[in-house]
């Protein structure tokens, strides 16, 4: 099972903004995501979105990777805070507010669904078989 990971800092974003948004596509399909993301009101859906593109890539460079994008989900997604820069905002009287802008750093990590395992003897038949069996007793 491939994982692959990407990193954007310093994102101009608080992170709690960033992780409403990330809520949204955590554990989906990757193209499920990039459609939700695509047609989200956030403005941090389009910075979210070139990381989960970019995470997707690195997934397509691994080793042992199987080729098809499909197969790829959102394994995990968060957003950590970043430095804040402060400034001054002039206020009444000579005084002044502290305006913090805030930074988030958000991370994006895809992996590889595994393949469903199918029985060969088919799993369901000797159950009927059983049951045929008692209902002609």
């Amino acid at each position: 099972m491939v994982e692959a990971k990407a990193t954007a800092r310093y994102v101009r974003t608080s992170a709690q903004k960033a992780g409403l948004v990330m809520d949204l596509i955590r554990g989906k399909d990757v193209n499920k995501a990039l459609a939700t993301l695509k047609f989200s009101r956030k403005s941090v859906a389009g910075d979210i979105s070139k990381v989960l593109r970019s995470a997707i890539a690195n997934a397509q460079q691994k080793d042992g990777f199987s080729g098809d994008v499909d197969r790829l989900f959102v394994a995990a997604c968060y957003a950590d805070q970043g430095p804040s820069q402060k400034r001054v905002r002039p206020a009444p009287m000579g005084r002044a507010y502290r305006v913090l802008k805030r930074t988030a750093h958000l991370t994006v990590q895809v992996a590889e669904r595994a393949e469903k395992v199918v029985p060969v003897g088919g799993g369901a038949a000797p159950k009927r078989a059983r049951a045929a069996k008692k209902d002609k007793e």
